[in-house]
């Protein structure tokens, strides 16, 4: 059985965390930049002080979704920032730094191989601007993953963007992230000689939060979530 551990090689974590219930050894990776700087496009519409607060919300929810998530083996954060770092942490996360402020990329694919160098079966990774996220999605996410070598893919609400992303191995095929980066990442997993599998439907997944619809988005959701809260304080800035 996966356990969560604490100090390794270029990591910075609580040691002795505890043993993870899974019946696979896949783990989460989540890149987060500095907090500070999140979700510039939203400055017409938030404070920077309203910002950070949305940010770490947001980040907040997405973690302990994950770590909710009775599936997976371990969550690990690339990140470099002093208040995420703390935050993921105590909600008993591994710390990876190497190439966390070289943009969302290269810190998921820092996470990858760091994951593929212990022998790990599988990453899932979501992005830190998911607030909706919901254990039950990502359980189907896992359910559905094929053995190795494979490729699971949940896109953005707008078809566009990969929101979710599950690789065994690791390292199984290139990503590349951004505003169009579902379709091409179809194409990578099939030029890896691997059928990609593609789940749709999955509300909170689907909905990351960057811009105004977004945002009114995220009010008109049930789901009780830290952001929402934040965002409830802003919202006549939002309607």
């Amino acid at each position: 059985m996966p356990r969560i551990r604490g100090h390794t090689r270029g990591e910075h974590g609580r040691a002795d965390v505890g043993i993870v219930t899974a019946r696979r050894d896949i783990w989460a990776v989540v890149p987060v930049k500095a907090l500070g700087q999140a979700k510039s496009r939203l400055a017409s519409t938030m404070s920077c002080d309203a910002r950070v607060e949305f940010a770490r919300a947001m980040l907040e929810d997405v973690l302990e979704a994950l770590v909710q998530t009775r599936t997976l083996a371990g969550l690990l954060v690339v990140t470099a920032d002093a208040d995420a770092t703390a935050l993921a942490v105590r909600l008993g996360a591994r710390i990876v730094v190497d190439d966390a402020t070289r943009g969302h990329t290269a810190a998921v694919m820092a996470g990858a191989r760091f994951l593929q160098a212990e022998g790990r079966e599988g990453m899932l990774t979501v992005p830190g601007d998911v607030p909706a996220l919901a254990p039950d999605e990502v359980e189907r996410l896992v359910s559905v993953h094929k053995a190795a070598p494979a490729f699971t893919i949940a896109p953005a609400h707008d078809g566009r963007g990969s929101n979710a992303i599950v690789a065994s191995p690791p390292t199984a095929v290139p990503l590349t992230f951004g505003d169009d980066s579902f379709l091409p990442h179809i194409a990578a997993a099939r030029a890896a000689g691997i059928e990609p599998t593609i789940v749709t439907g999955l509300e909170g997944i689907a909905l990351d939060v960057d811009g105004r619809d977004e945002l009114v988005a995220l009010l008109r959701t049930s789901r009780a979530t830290r952001a929402r809260a934040v965002l409830m304080r802003h919202a006549s800035r939002v309607a």
